[in-house]
């Protein structure tokens, strides 16, 4: 085996999980090498939005990941050389309805509590913040630490920097086999490589590279839409959600129509750098299918109305789809598999990869290097909390 095909840590994974880990590992000094079966950000990483954000997070834990997450990001706007879009604007989450609104009034207080930075607003407030609304939406909040980023460009910055401290990224290469004996060996379409560590960072592909060591990982491939929408006039300056957003996204009963129910249907508008904006969102199980259905596309666009109606005669210019890695407590896997020795999971971010990569690369590079302090406590992230789970 030649020593170029021998690491001390493999990464599998080139999505912006695999290259967060990447970058802070070979900024750590680590030997390691990335292996991507496609190119870099060609899955889940290219077909998302760029929200780093705390707004949809629940009060505790979850929050505390964004914001160090977010402190990290902001952070990498001075360490790395390509910019990404990084753009510090605060995000907004809107109500439908008044029971919306309470629920609305108490989240700010609890996060406001943990010392996050939340805001109540109400319908003037709205108006300021775009004409576009509809008239009878009562109010929302804001969370003023959120930012949006290119995703794409993030993924190809973190790697350029990461090679600058040694990385070495092969694509083109997916993972066929793996075995292990004192060294892992990794059978791919490009090479053999050899490492003693690995980091599956596979995303929604995980399980499959888990499965080579007989190590089952539980995540759920979670299919979400997006629309493409060109944006003639400044419908928003700044990311938006809907509270129902946080209802779909955690499993919590909503006040909406069977069809919005149906599609997991909520509203995400997200503006970019080049003006266009970015049009979400739906979750669905339906397995590997990455079909456009045409059917979500429409319920999207109709919930998308609901909030601005004056939209009505804007250009959409395409629609796409991509897998969110879901996990049954909707938190990821960063951990070592204690039963193998040297080998980690990095994965199962659902929705939140965007907003947890800094946080998860960092808390990985941590784990292999075996610090007793880590940036956030590792221990639900464990996982074997799988395995304590009551069945359902």
């Amino acid at each position: 085996m030649s020593k170029k095909n021998h690491a001390e840590v493999a990464i599998i994974g080139g999505g912006i999980i695999g290259c967060a880990t990447a970058y802070y590992l070979a900024k750590s000094g680590v030997d390691c090498v990335l292996i991507e079966k496609d190119d870099i950000a060609s899955g889940t990483s290219s077909r998302c939005d760029g929200n780093v954000t705390i707004v949809d997070k629940d009060p505790g834990f979850d929050s505390l990941m964004s914001l160090k997450s977010q402190e990290l990001t902001v952070d990498l706007t001075n360490e790395l050389d390509l910019a990404f879009e990084y753009r510090a604007l605060g995000s907004l989450l809107v109500c439908e309805n008044d029971v919306e609104m309470q629920a609305a009034k108490e989240w700010v207080d609890i996060q406001n509590a943990a010392g996050l930075k939340f805001n109540l607003l109400d319908r003037a407030d709205l108006r300021q913040e775009s004409p576009y609304f509809a008239d009878d939406i009562p109010g929302g909040l804001e969370c003023e630490t959120d930012s949006l980023i290119n995703p794409y460009l993030f993924c190809y910055s973190l790697i350029e920097k990461a090679k600058q401290y040694g990385l070495r990224v092969h694509t083109q290469a997916e993972v066929t086999g793996m075995t292990k004996k004192e060294d892992f060996t990794i059978e791919t379409t490009n090479g053999t490589f050899t490492a003693k560590k690995v980091v599956n960072a596979a995303g929604v592909w995980a399980p499959f590279i888990g499965k080579m060591l007989d190590i089952d990982i539980p995540i759920t491939p979670r299919k979400g839409h997006i629309i493409v929408g060109a944006r003639q006039k400044p419908v928003m300056m700044r990311n938006v959600m809907e509270f129902g957003y946080l209802m779909n996204k955690f499993g919590r009963d909503r006040i909406v129509d069977e069809r919005t129910e149906k599609h997991g249907v909520a509203l995400v508008l997200e503006p970019t750098e080049s003006q266009n904006f970015l049009l979400g969102s739906s979750r669905q199980f339906v397995g590997y299918d990455g079909r456009i259905d045409i059917n979500v596309v429409e319920t999207m666009a109709r919930r998308a109305m609901r909030f601005y109606p004056k939209m009505e005669d804007f250009t959409m210019i395409r629609a796409y789809t991509g897998f969110r890695p879901w996990t049954a407590d909707h938190l990821p896997i960063v951990s070592a598999v204690d039963h193998i020795p040297g080998y980690y999971i990095a994965a199962g971010h659902e929705g939140d990869g965007i907003s947890l990569a800094t946080v998860t690369g960092k808390l990985v590079e941590e784990l292999i290097r075996g610090e007793s302090q880590t940036i956030i406590p590792a221990e639900p992230l464990r996982f074997d909390r799988f395995s304590k789970m009551p069945v359902s």
